[in-house]
């Protein structure tokens, strides 16, 4: 996983992300990201974009999951 966060102009609906929920701590690894599509972008943060997935998930943007 990159240091360097999408920005929320390179996000868009049915992109598959991985994102952190609330209180969970990046920095220090303690953290079990959430893969999953994007519903709403809301906008950056300095956290990440915090979207909405299609399952309901709401969050800060780690990084986009690269189509298979």
């Amino acid at each position: 996983m990159s240091d360097e966060r999408p920005t929320s102009a390179e996000l868009r609906q049915g992109v598959t992300v991985e994102l952190v929920q609330g209180d969970q701590d990046v920095r220090s690894g303690d953290t079990e990201p959430i893969v999953g599509e994007v519903a709403t972008v809301y906008g950056d943060d300095p956290e990440g974009p915090q979207v909405e997935l299609k399952n309901g998930a709401v969050g800060h943007v780690l990084s986009v999951v690269a189509d298979e």
